[in-house]
């Protein structure tokens, strides 16, 4: 339960479904609600097996380019670390899909994979997350799983009401919500960056 409830609150600020919410409301616009359930539905399934294959492929893809695991934690570090900041600072790029992707996809038919599972629900930061989630038993990795799949429901959640949501909290809410968000971001990012270099550099530590 313990890595359950971890690997739940380690994903969810990074994850940020709020930050999906007005991408996914301008692409569902002229979508009924039906559809729109569907949509987030099965952007949130394809965001579990995007972050299950970092988690379980992860390992074989630093022992292939010989990189440490205690190296990609400092560069998962740095990178939430900079995306905590774009949420932190008031009037910062926080567009996740850019304007060019964004209107190629209005033209899609299907937006559930691309952009919203890759890369607004599962980007770089999060599948980053993941390879760093070395679990020693089958019962550990059951578990992360499970916090995946915990993750990728309250997701689902957020983006089914996403339409109210924004209604309630309005620009203020968001923009608290987003510096929330930000500050738990860039706390997990100096907590990585500061267990990886204490390993590398135990004398630092002392």
């Amino acid at each position: 339960m313990e890595i359950l409830l971890a690997t739940f609150t380690t994903l969810f600020s990074i994850v940020n479904p709020f930050g999906a919410m007005p991408v996914f409301l301008t692409l569902t616009a002229d979508d009924r609600a039906s559809e729109r359930a569907r949509t987030a539905l099965r952007a949130c399934v394809y965001m579990v097996c995007i972050l299950s294959v970092a988690f379980f492929g992860g390992q074989y893809i630093l022992n292939f380019f010989g990189i440490n695991i205690q190296h990609l934690r400092i560069a998962g570090g740095i990178l939430l670390m900079r995306s905590a900041f774009e949420l932190l600072t008031p009037g910062a790029n926080r567009d996740r899909v850019g304007p060019a992707a964004l209107e190629e996809s209005k033209q899609k038919d299907d937006i559930s994979f691309t952009p919203l599972a890759m890369p607004m629900l599962s980007g770089p930061g999060s599948m980053a997350i993941c390879i760093g989630l070395i679990r020693p038993t089958y019962v550990d990795k059951a578990m992360t799983i499970a916090g995946f799949a915990l993750v990728a429901l309250a997701a689902f959640l957020i983006l089914l009401f996403s339409l109210r949501l924004t209604r309630l909290l309005g620009k203020p809410g968001m923009a608290a919500m987003a510096r929330i968000i930000g500050f738990i971001t860039l706390a997990i990012g100096v907590n990585f960056l500061a267990s990886a270099i204490g390993v590398l550099f135990p004398g630092l530590t002392r």
